[in-house]
Formats: C-alpha cells, sequence, structure tokens
C-alpha cells in the first residue's frame, strides 16, 4: 500500500521533528498507523484478503516494537504519540 508522498510530509510534519523527518520513532510510528487504517478499510470490504490480512498483522508487530522502545527511551514522547494518534494501549 503506498501513501502519497504529500500525506507522508505531512505527517512527518505534524509527527516528526521536520518534513524530512523519516527516521524518528514518532514519525514511523504515524506512518504506519496511517498505513495500518488503510488497510483495516480494506480488510472490512474484502474479508477473504488473507494476503492483506497477514500484511496488516506485521505491521501492527512493527508499530508495537517501536512504541515499546519508545515507552522505553522516554516515556513522555511514548505518552504525547498514543495520545495524538488515539492508540489504546
Amino acid at each position: 500500500m503506498n501513501i502519497a508522498p504529500e500525506e507522508k510530509k505531512k505527517a512527518f510534519k505534524e509527527y516528526g521533528k521536520s518534513e524530512f523527518d523519516s527516521g524518528s520513532a514518532e514519525a514511523q510510528v504515524a506512518l504506519f498507523t496511517k498505513k495500518i487504517q488503510h488497510l483495516t478499510l480494506h480488510l472490512k470490504e474484502f474479508k477473504k484478503d488473507l494476503a492483506t490480512e497477514r500484511s496488516l498483522v506485521m505491521m501492527v508487530g512493527k508499530r508495537r516494537k517501536l512504541l515499546d522502545y519508545l515507552k522505553a527511551k522516554d516515556i513522555e514522547r511514548y505518552r504525547v504519540i498514543i495520545k495524538k494518534l488515539k492508540i489504546r494501549k
């Protein structure tokens, strides 16, 4: 699933340090969240798309690992990103 470059820059600017900051944990979590939301909508329509379902599960795992890293590294940044993206823990 591809996200438009404008949307990526917008997400990086909002959650990262700048629109070119694709490396920070917050920016990556935001990008994974956008992709997860898109795939979730896709799977509601196409329930038997098992390849997409597997991709979704893997992406959620990657996001979880990044959030665990952020939680261990800096709990305040973790709390801010969870609150901004409305991710439940």
